[in-house]
Order: C-alpha cells, then sequence, then structure tokens
C-alpha cells in the first residue's frame, strides 16, 4: 500500500502532467449523448472562437463507445459554418475496431475512448466563431453504443 506522502507526490506529478500537456489546447468538449442512442437527425453543436488566422491547429473528435457497439466504424457528418456564414459539409468514416474486431480506443472496462486526428496542419482561413454540427450518418435511425462525441482543436508548436 501507498504511503500518504508517496500517494500526494504521484498525484502531484499526475496533475502537472495534465497541465504541460494541454498547454496548446485551444478547445476541447464533449456531449454526452442518451442512453436510448444517437437519433439521425440530433446533430451535436460545436462553438468555438478562432482568434488566430497564422498557426497550425490539430483538429479531430473524439468517439467515446461502449464494448456492445454493433460496428467497426461509424459515418459521420461534419458541418462547418465559417465565421462570414458559408458552409462545408464533410462526411468522415472513423474507424473504432480493426479488421479482427479489437477496439481501437483506450479505456478500462466496457468504455473505449478513440482520439480521431481529422486534420493536422490545419489554418483557420478566417478569425470569428466557427460553428461545428457532427451528426451520425450510419443507416440506422437510433445508433446505440456511442456515448459521446467531442472535438479538439490543439495548436502545433512551432519550429524555430
Amino acid at each position: 500500500m501507498f504511503k500518504k506522502s508517496t500517494y500526494i507526490i504521484v498525484i502531484v506529478a499526475f496533475i502537472s502532467m495534465l497541465i504541460s500537456c494541454n498547454s496548446n489546447t485551444v478547445y476541447n468538449q464533449s456531449v454526452e449523448l442518451p442512453t436510448i442512442g444517437w437519433i439521425s437527425k440530433n446533430a451535436i453543436a460545436f462553438e468555438v472562437n478562432v482568434a488566430d488566422s497564422l498557426n497550425n491547429y490539430e483538429f479531430g473528435i473524439v468517439i467515446r463507445n461502449t464494448t456492445t457497439y454493433r460496428y467497426s466504424n461509424i459515418y459521420l457528418f461534419l458541418l462547418t459554418e465559417f465565421p462570414n456564414g458559408n458552409v462545408s459539409r464533410d462526411t468522415i468514416e472513423c474507424m473504432v475496431a480493426n479488421d479482427e474486431g479489437k477496439w481501437l480506443g483506450k479505456g478500462w472496462g466496457d468504455i473505449k475512448e478513440n482520439n480521431i486526428l481529422l486534420k493536422s496542419g490545419l489554418r483557420f482561413p478566417l478569425t470569428g466563431n466557427y460553428k461545428f454540427l457532427i451528426q451520425q450518418a450510419m443507416r440506422v435511425d437510433t445508433l446505440k453504443g456511442i456515448v459521446d462525441i467531442g472535438l479538439y482543436i490543439i495548436k502545433e508548436e512551432t519550429s524555430n
């Protein structure tokens, strides 16, 4: 069993690691989905204020699924509304299990988390408020086994 001082040192080291790893995080939010499932017409909305159009960013999605999820992938629609009102729509396939059925995500128990990088070296063309809508695009009305969906944006390190 840990001594009290060892326990405190481990906690402080863990918190320090988390703080240092997230110093370039611009946005990182997740939305919990209803336990009945993700209804195909219900889009998850994320609003991000982008103040810098010069730096490069990593842009990705976080998918948390249960091990009872029936599929090895998930198709998503990503709608992006730019500050000037223009809209783009992408269809994205995200793999959550390999060909043998082994879950790709990290996690213990029956919840797996996949951090799926969609784009690195991304430069936002405009500063201002962006709205991202993520909608499930599977061929079922109610998709079961997806716990939550998230979006992250991380400022990439510049090399001098």
